[in-house]
């Protein structure tokens, strides 16, 4: 462990602590005899600035909290990639928390990282409550909403349009002449699901003259395994559907495999449509057809918003709504 202070680098150079620290932060007035001997000090002693210490004067640890639900989770890591990028060009550095999707360990990272002094959060999670949006409100350093968004859009956030990619899916089934079409979702909890994919679902089946039967959606948890499930639940249905849309990659890939271990085809039997487009989508058989929901760039324009609102820079729009399309493949009949 490194316990080399400023006052060791101080001593070393036979300078004033004062000297160092304007060394350290790039102060140009001082003389560069006095700022080589400085930094020939702190190589010989290995000594690393510590960034909490030297934002005690500029109130700035060029830190960041990341605040995400499942760290393992394809589509989570790709947008973590989006805001490191945008991180690191910009020169802050990362504090990265897995919350488990739990509330209260939410709202403790929070003032964890709030205690750190960082100068501001990307924050992820399915469900953004009440008791999130207050804490928020109170929080001294800015908050940006990452592929999530508070009800009543009082935060900052970049996302796509929910309700519009569900639409498109469920339409472009419908126009391959699908009328009876399962939706697997993630948990009904979430406003993402409740409020903005299954209102997209029920206005491409109404505007196609379909009926909406609440059977027909099933509820699942973004899992793998709760797309095997979902499925099993799908062959109860009557009529039996012949096409499902699917809440998230990783779970469509859960109902092709269900399906294919009990000898359905995909797409013969079934057209199969995911949401998301991360890596999984290209790696299962039939490849997934798709609504991509740019991950990475939703973390990155996250990571550029924030630097905006940190730096007290002008932002045109606070709620930031990034594109979606289908990517066609194998799993929906051409």
């Amino acid at each position: 462990m490194n316990n080399v202070t400023i006052y060791d680098v101080a001593r070393e150079a036979n300078v004033s602590m004062a000297t160092v620290s304007r060394v350290v932060n790039g102060n140009p007035n001082v003389k560069p005899t006095t700022r080589k001997k400085v930094l020939e000090a702190i190589e010989r002693l290995g000594y690393r600035p510590n960034a909490v210490a030297r934002g005690l004067a500029s109130k700035k640890t060029t830190t960041v909290g990341v605040v995400i639900p499942d760290v393992s989770s394809t589509f989570y890591s790709e947008l973590a990639r989006g805001i490191e990028d945008i991180a690191t060009m910009y020169k802050y550095n990362i504090i990265l928390s897995n919350s488990d999707q739990n509330k209260e360990k939410e709202l403790h990272l929070l003032n964890t990282l709030l205690g750190k002094q960082v100068d501001g959060i990307v924050f992820m999670s399915g469900n953004i409550t009440e008791e999130h949006v207050e804490e928020f409100k109170r929080s001294p350093v800015p908050i940006v909403l990452a592929s999530t968004f508070d009800e009543n859009n009082e935060l900052p956030s970049v996302n796509i349009n929910y309700e519009q990619a569900a639409y498109d899916a469920v339409k472009f089934l419908i126009d391959k002449g699908h009328k009876h079409i399962a939706y697997v979702s993630g948990p009904m909890e979430e406003p993402v699901n409740k409020v903005k994919k299954l209102k997209g679902y029920i206005r491409a089946l109404e505007e196609a003259g379909i009926k909406y039967d609440e059977q027909f959606v099933i509820e699942g948890d973004y899992s793998y395994e709760s797309g095997i499930e979902a499925f099993d639940k799908v062959l109860e249905l009557s009529p039996k559907p012949t096409a499902i849309f699917v809440g998230t990659d990783e779970m469509a890939l859960g109902v092709i495999h269900a399906a294919q271990d009990k000898g359905y085809e995909i797409p013969k039997d079934f057209d199969v449509i995911g949401f998301d487009n991360t890596r999984l989508a290209t790696m299962v058989r039939p490849r997934l057809t798709t609504v991509v929901q740019p991950s990475y760039d939703i973390g990155a324009v996250a990571m550029r918003l924030l630097t905006k609102l940190m730096n007290k820079e002008g932002v045109d729009n606070h709620i930031v709504e990034l594109p979606h399309r289908i990517e066609i493949r194998q799993s929906t009949k051409s």
